[in-house]
């Protein structure tokens, strides 16, 4: 299965045009297909809860714990003294002297090697120094994270060789910042159609790179480049997407545009042209055609940046919302006794506690080493960015119209300013960028029906004649004649399974049931549509949902054991954890189970129905009444065609 951005099919100059099978192509090449490391969430979605991957959950060493404390320390000083967010708010930046005083304190070379310069924090740390930040505003963490989470420290680290490290890390340690440039204006999550290239000199000593590069975070600021191009096959060159270190000043480049969102105010994010810029050889990142697989590989963990700003926004809305729920008095009583508001403040807690759980477990997963957390980051991304936001939206509802009020219109009328609107803003932007939920979603349910894939083999291939689909389907009816009756019972039919879990042991028994039946409904979908299960993507959607959920609660109920354990001094601690992962996972099946239902009885059908029709014009006479100036006028047709002569298309701030 590809993914692939229906957004994307314009016919803006640059944008190759490609089929179908060329894009599913392009997607499957960068595909890591091999498990080299045990994977938690591949095994729950082929049934099997292995809880021995996760726990006792992994935990870093004194040192690196140490090390972690103290930086978070000196940070929370520095947010709590040096930035003040509604100003970033009002002006819609980063104040320099907040960026100069982060370098000063590291925070650009956390997740860098202290041989470089960098600070060498764990993972662990690092999520939650990002939690901390963003607190501070969402825009400093998008910062901090566009620069060291896909920025060039992390594709140098993983895929640079030596004295590309020894050139690139330290300045970025120092406070060089840099940029992470694949999204095209008319190439989104279809890589194949990337119009942006990198043509080899004829001495082969650099590339000439010429493209358009959109929404390039940092990239207003950056002094560093990461640029994804193609490059053309040709004697003694392999060609393909190709990943290049730049140097932002290079002639040849500009920036057309800063642009400005519904959230996220502060972030330097813009248009960048590369006009004839020569890039040197050695700044080339792997080998040619490596750079999708880079860039897929340096989002494995890179994508835990999203999700730990998700669960830092969780746990400040639980503290607002407890704060006024006390003090806001209605009817003679705190508003947090009433039970419509009871429901949504059990909820922002049991959802902070489990993004906080997922959070940590993946970290401590990927500072362990030895997991292939692929499917696990990406869950995490998905889940976090979808829960945090179900999370602000109820705190708005909790602090009713002081929610919807912006924080200086508080502060004006003598109450104090708090940013519920605008972290309702903020959060929004998650569901999108690096990767949307859509796109996340079949990425995850691909790595899912992995197995099934190359069991059928043939089975699902268009172009295999009778004998090869003949021998598939008995290499698939022995897979499957072994693996289906696992399914059938476990330990979760046990009353006393998992019982080391105290009042917790319930619901790990439910994962590891619906894990199983999880797995049951994945072999009746592919068994339905074999290979036309990709173009299922509703289907697909909520199996990938169910395991996420399903992957939340196991988290939840490992980090409650975890901090039961680690504090025998405090067992009032325990006896929390223990609650907030029961009342999560009280919520969580109860989602689960829906999501069930809705497998196979849904309007999924009508919905493609009317949909079509919707593309075909049938209903254009609902659109009458009313006026949408922003879509009118013949700009439009020059924007796709790439002439647009709108002042504000084509304007350098560089």
């Amino acid at each position: 299965m590809t993914a692939v951005d229906p957004t994307t099919r314009g016919a803006r100059p640059g944008a190759r045009g490609v089929d179908e099978r060329e894009a599913r192509r392009v997607a499957e090449a960068a595909r890591e297909k091999r498990w080299r490391a045990p994977s938690f969430g591949r095994e729950l979605f082929l049934g099997r809860l292995r809880l021995d991957l996760v726990h006792p959950q992994p935990r870093g060493d004194e040192e690196t714990r140490r090390r972690g404390e103290e930086f978070l320390d000196r940070l929370r000083e520095f947010c709590l003294t040096r930035v003040d967010g509604q100003e970033i708010e009002r002006t819609a930046r980063v104040p320099d002297e907040v960026v100069r005083g982060l370098a000063e304190l590291g925070a650009m070379g956390m997740r860098i090697d202290r041989e470089y310069g960098g600070l060498g924090l764990s993972q662990v740390y690092y999520n939650r120094a990002l939690m901390l930040a963003g607190s501070a505003h969402p825009a400093i963490g998008a910062l901090l994270s566009a620069h060291q989470s896909i920025g060039v420290p992390r594709p140098v680290a993983l895929f640079g060789t030596p004295e590309q490290k020894r050139r690139f890390l330290p300045r970025c340690a120092r406070g060089e910042i840099s940029a992470f440039l694949l999204t095209e204006p008319d190439v989104g999550s279809d890589p194949a159609r990337l119009g942006a290239t990198a043509v080899p000199t004829e001495d082969g000593s650099g590339y000439v790179l010429d493209g358009v590069k959109l929404w390039t975070t940092n990239g207003v600021v950056a002094d560093l480049l990461v640029v994804m191009a193609r490059v053309p096959a040709s004697p003694g060159h392999p060609g393909g997407i190709t990943a290049f270190v730049v140097e932002a000043d290079s002639p040849g480049i500009t920036v057309e545009n800063r642009n400005a969102f519904m959230g996220l105010r502060g972030i330097e994010n813009g248009v960048t042209r590369l006009h004839g810029v020569l890039v040197p050889a050695e700044n080339r990142i792997g080998e040619e055609g490596q750079g999708l697989r880079i860039a897929l590989t340096t989002l494995n963990t890179g994508r835990l940046s999203l999700p730990a700003m998700c669960a830092g926004a969780a746990k400040w809305c639980l503290r607002i919302a407890r704060e006024w729920s006390v003090v806001r008095v209605q009817w003679g009583r705190p508003v947090g006794e009433h039970e419509a508001v009871a429901s949504k403040i059990a909820f922002v807690a049991a959802s902070a506690f489990a993004l906080e759980a997922v959070l940590e477990l993946c970290g401590e997963l990927a500072d362990a080493g030895g997991h292939d957390i692929r499917i696990e980051a990406a869950l995490a991304k998905l889940y976090g960015s979808e829960l945090a936001w179900l999370v602000a939206d109820e705190l708005v509802q909790i602090r009713g119209g002081r929610g919807y009020e912006t924080a200086a219109s508080q502060a004006a009328r003598g109450e104090r300013g708090v940013p519920a609107e605008q972290l309702l803003r903020d959060l929004r932007i998650n569901r999108i960028f690096e990767g949307s939920s859509e796109i996340m979603r079949l990425l995850v349910a691909r790595e899912a029906v992995d197995v099934h894939l190359t069991v059928a083999g043939d089975l699902v291939e268009r172009d295999a004649d009778a004998g090869r689909r003949a021998r598939a389907a008995a290499r698939a009816g022995a897979f499957y004649a072994r693996w289906l009756p696992t399914l059938l019972a476990g330990r979760g039919q046990l009353p006393g399974g998992y019982a080391e879990f105290g009042r917790l042991a319930p619901h790990l028994r439910f994962v590891e049931r619906a894990s199983r039946r999880l797995a049951r409904h994945t072999f009746a979908a592919m068994a339905r549509w074999r290979g036309g299960l990709e173009r299922r993507q509703c289907v697909l959607g909520r199996i990938v949902d169910i395991g996420a959920e399903l992957f939340a609660m196991s988290a939840s109920c490992v980090r409650a054991e975890a901090l039961r354990q680690e504090h025998p001094d405090a067992p009032e601690r325990g006896r929390s954890a223990y609650e907030l992962a029961d009342a999560f996972c009280r919520q969580a099946e109860r989602r689960v189970a829906e999501l069930f239902r809705r497998l196979w009885a849904n309007s999924d059908a009508s919905d493609r129905a009317l949909a079509r029709s919707v593309l075909a014009g049938r209903h254009t006479w609902l659109e009458a009444g009313v006026l949408d100036p922003s879509l009118d006028g013949p700009w439009i047709a020059e924007y796709v065609s790439g002439a647009s002569t709108r002042p504000d298309v084509h304007r350098t701030v560089r």
